[in-house]
């Protein structure tokens, strides 16, 4: 088992701003090894130019598109209105790369990366070919955009998806956790990344998460969070990721370790029996909240 230094699990939009990003958690600053995370708020035809280093990255939008060109090729995205609008498409970038982002109209854009050995191809994602799925059942129901989980896009330690819950809803639930590898788990950081849907008055709302440890591992998170916060997962159970009623939640879950790329977790055994509590309980019929066409929100 790795041992992770102990930092505040908690980060506040703008907290760790390091231009031309708004937020960047790296392994460093966040006090372990793979998982990392960007968010670069772009004006209309503003550029950011940057290497990746030693990372795998993604470029997701947001809201709005651009051009990433990496190395000498280039991929147009089209992106999307904002997150509660469609499913985006998005692309990869490799270690060892120079990547420039151009956003002709603005936007705001994700960069989750991970520690990698290997260098891949620079690639595009098609927004037609992320999987969506719906989990749950009632108002635990919520909506997963898998577009870079080891079934659906190759990479090399990166696992990444989106995750979408309508108002009043709770989603990663049952409480689960993935830091001890074995039979049935994997030893995964995790980052948490939050929007929240603004009111039809144009006021900010807010959801909640809750992050709690072992005995001999303490973490304690029962945090309010609101867009552009960030919640550190190293490791303990995590869920339930709460909507307050009338605003829709969405996460971005970045994760990586140093195990197989796979996704495996446990439930929390006190109450991992909430999933048969699901049999016969309908999938909330608010899901799904997007999909790859573009939605108009009422």
């Amino acid at each position: 088992m790795t041992p992770r230094a102990r930092v505040n699990p908690l980060m506040r939009r703008g907290s760790t701003a390091d231009k031309p990003f708004e937020t960047v958690v790296s392994p460093e600053n966040a006090g372990w090894r793979y998982s990392g995370l960007r968010i670069l708020d772009l004006p209309i035809g503003a550029r950011a130019r940057f290497v990746t280093g030693d990372d795998e990255m993604l470029v997701l939008p947001l809201s709005g598109g651009c051009d990433v060109t990496c190395d000498d090729e280039r991929v147009t995205l089209t992106g999307r209105r904002s997150v509660f609008s469609r499913v985006t498409d998005f692309a990869y970038v490799p270690r060892d790369a120079t990547v420039t982002v151009r956003a002709p109209n603005g936007g705001r854009f994700a960069l989750p990366s991970a520690r990698a050995e290997n260098r891949l191809p620079f690639r595009y994602g098609p927004a037609e070919d992320v999987p969506v799925e719906l989990r749950g059942a009632g108002q635990a129901s919520r909506q997963v955009n898998n577009f870079c989980t080891p079934e659906s896009f190759e990479a090399d330690r990166l696992i990444a998806c989106e995750v979408l819950t309508p108002g009043g809803n709770w989603s990663s639930y049952p409480p689960h956790k993935h830091d001890e590898p074995g039979e049935g788990e994997s030893d995964l950081e995790e980052i948490y990344y939050f929007e929240v849907a603004p009111s039809p008055a144009g006021g900010a709302g807010c959801g909640f998460q809750r992050v709690y440890g072992h005995p001999d591992r303490p973490i304690d998170v029962c945090s309010e969070v609101r867009s552009g916060d960030v919640v550190l997962i190293p490791y303990g159970w995590h869920g339930p990721s709460m909507a307050a009623p009338g605003y829709d939640l969405y996460y971005l879950n970045v994760m990586a370790g140093p195990g197989a790329r796979e996704w495996l977790v446990r439930d929390d055994p006190a109450h991992g029996w909430v999933r048969a509590s699901w049999t016969g309980v309908p999938v909330d019929p608010r899901l799904p909240l997007t999909s790859c066409k573009e939605r108009t929100r009422s």
